[in-house]
């Protein structure tokens, strides 16, 4: 997958400013894909002279105008014909594994205090995917069918979450041994 068709994505569920994009990297889809503020707008310049975007400026009271960037039919076709292709499944690459794998040349608690570091990241990302679900479960029934496929994928972060959780866990107590 590519920034542009995550951009694209979003755009498709509802137009937004760079700033917008920013804040939904941050929250919704952060938790599967990352952008940084720099990547997101470089993207958005060359989404729009490929025609799969266009803008509106929108003027603003004591702040300056802002483009609000809205998808083309020409970027909804390029949407539909890359979600009809089959993605490679990901790979992974995890600086922590490899220095746990190469942990022999380092002391218990080296590894352990890393583990732990990242294991409070992986807790806190972990509660708050867990705050989303419980807005959206408490969503009515006609909103939550909008949100379902949304869903499907903020279930697989609490999961992914979850799983490493465990792993964080069942390693500290190992290499404790």
């Amino acid at each position: 997958m590519s920034l542009k068709h995550a951009i694209l994505v979003l755009l498709e569920t509802e137009p937004g400013s760079g700033y917008d994009l920013l804040k939904q990297f941050n929250s919704s889809v952060g938790y599967f894909w990352n952008a940084k503020h720099q990547q997101i707008y470089q993207q958005l310049k060359v989404l729009s002279e490929q025609e799969l975007i266009t803008f509106a400026i929108e003027k603003q009271e004591n702040r300056p105008d802002k483009k609000v960037y809205k998808i083309t039919n020409n970027g909804i076709n390029e949407l539909k014909t890359w979600i009809s292709c089959p993605v490679k499944p990901n790979k992974v690459n995890d600086a922590l594994l490899v220095k746990l794998y190469g942990g022999h040349l380092t002391n218990k608690e080296n590894l352990i205090t890393e583990l732990q570091q990242h294991l409070d990241s992986h807790l806190k990302t972990q509660a708050y995917l867990k705050q989303v679900e419980q807005t959206f479960l408490n969503l009515p029934s006609d909103k939550k069918k909008k949100y379902q496929l949304p869903y499907l994928t903020l279930r697989r972060g609490i999961l992914g979450e979850e799983a490493w959780i465990m792993w964080a866990n069942e390693s500290i107590e190992a290499i404790k041994k």
